[in-house]
């Protein structure tokens, strides 16, 4: 299968001409849900209607036709927290390899964290991550930066450098920004280039050796546990100095009702902030650490039921307006060491849409059109993207969603280089059969795992 470049820079140049056609268009950004065709030329949304007609232009006379009767066709969803491990850490994920998962999962862009060997926090090191997405050829690759140089939290990296260069965001990936007149300064400094800070909230030194959430269950394990105050702490510090400086922050990973809480008052009082949710603090509990499988040691660590209630409440009402998959790829045998030595992690492209249909949308938590909201538009504005929708002259990144197709989790199946799944040999229902960037199909069901 031939794969087109996809990248930031990518410009949609060449004649393609598309007819998607008969299918369930669910756009939130155009407030539609109804049968639809959806017209593409030159890589991007010509127009959404009812029985759209093609005329023929010389040279390019006949479009091609896709026949999207009873599926769904939806914006591309976009991942506004992935780890695509390249460069120095090849053994787990690549981007070629990433990128490919990406889209084998219907996302058709995903925001590259800076926590490589060494971090993205140089012009150059963000220019190898945009050259190595436009050659992946798959998903399109906006890289965030490195907030501080090295993610050491000593000095703040060249804002204006990075961003010049292709990054959307700034963050330190996993940690946290200890000082807090450097986070400030972060928050200051972003808003000249209108970018969020991508905030791992988090009070580190709460945080420090531990490995599971702090209950119960870590006593009866013997297990270091992580409180909730150790995200609340952060969320708060974050949330006060967003709204002391007006500028734009993006909460990774929000695990805790309290956290929840906290988000939703900064919202009521005007404070420039989205928040992100990932599919197994949506749906998993700390109760099954009690197998001591590394695939649920992840970071923040998997919290009690009424956590995980609240964040599926959070984002069915919006607080939470992004799931991200945090697609952390581990290799077979480091998470096959001791539990307290395993690293944290979970890969999550392949699995997300599915898990989160089956367990939220066909459970009545939130509705589809609601989960597809959270998973592209959502995602999209809060990194200030051109992606997550289908109005016209957007970017023809769309994907056809079978709601009906019922399949088991295998992880030897993935495009993914890593295996560390939580959800293996889980039955689901619904998938992404086809997935489409600047109107070209870089994935398609059934084509062979590389």
């Amino acid at each position: 299968m031939r794969l087109p470049p996809a990248s930031p820079e990518r410009e949609l140049e060449r004649v393609t001409r598309l007819l998607v056609r008969g299918g369930r268009v669910i756009d939130p950004t155009l407030g539609l849900d109804a049968v639809r065709d959806v017209l593409v030329e030159d890589g991007r949304v010509a127009a959404v209607g009812e029985e759209l007609l093609s005329p023929p232009r010389e040279g390019d006379p006949s479009p091609q036709v896709i026949d999207a009767s009873g599926l769904v066709v939806a914006p591309g969803f976009v991942d506004p927290h992935a780890h695509l491990c390249e460069p120095g850490w090849e053994h787990r994920e690549t981007i070629a390899t990433g990128v490919a998962a990406a889209a084998a999962g219907g996302f058709t862009a995903v925001c590259a964290m800076p926590d490589t060997d060494p971090p993205v926090d140089d012009p150059a090191a963000v220019g190898f991550v945009v050259a190595a997405g436009r050659r992946a050829s798959a998903a399109r690759v906006f890289p965030a930066a490195a907030a501080t140089v090295g993610r050491e939290g000593e000095r703040l990296t060249e804002f204006g450098e990075v961003v010049g260069a292709g990054a959307v965001a700034v963050g330190d990936a996993g940690r946290a920004i200890r000082s807090s007149r450097l986070m400030r300064l972060a928050l200051e400094y972003a808003q000249s280039f209108d970018i969020p800070v991508l905030a791992h909230a988090e009070d580190p030194w709460l945080a420090e050796g531990a490995v599971m959430h702090e209950g119960v269950v870590s006593t009866r394990l013997g297990l270091r546990g992580k409180p909730d105050s150790a995200e609340e702490i952060g969320v708060y510090r974050d949330l006060a100095l967003a709204e002391a400086t007006g500028g734009r922050i993006h909460l990774q990973r929000i695990s805790t009702a309290a956290s929840c809480r906290l988000i939703r008052q900064a919202r009521e009082r005007g404070v420039r902030v989205t928040a992100e949710a990932t599919p197994h603090h949506l749906l998993l509990s700390h109760d099954l650490l009690e197998s001591y499988g590394a695939n649920y040691k992840v970071d923040p660590p998997l919290r009690p039921r009424a956590d995980v209630e609240a964040v599926q409440a959070a984002l069915a009402d919006g607080v939470i307006d992004s799931v991200a998959t945090d697609h952390a790829p581990c290799h077979y045998d480091e998470k096959e060491q001791a539990f307290d030595e395993a690293p944290y992690g979970a890969v999550g492209f392949e699995t997300a849409f599915a898990v989160l249909h089956t367990e939220l949308v066909l459970k009545g938590v939130v509705d589809l059109p609601t989960l597809i909201a959270r998973m592209s538009s959502g995602p999209a504005r809060a990194l200030g993207l051109p992606n997550g929708g289908l109005a016209p002259n957007s970017p023809a990144d769309l994907i056809l969603i079978d709601l009906g197709d019922e399949w088991e989790v295998d992880p030897d199946a993935f495009w993914s280089k890593s295996r560390n799944t939580p959800f293996a040999g889980r039955r689901l229902v619904g998938r992404v059969v086809r997935t489409l960037v600047a109107g070209e199909t870089v994935w398609t069901l059934g084509d062979e795992s590389a």
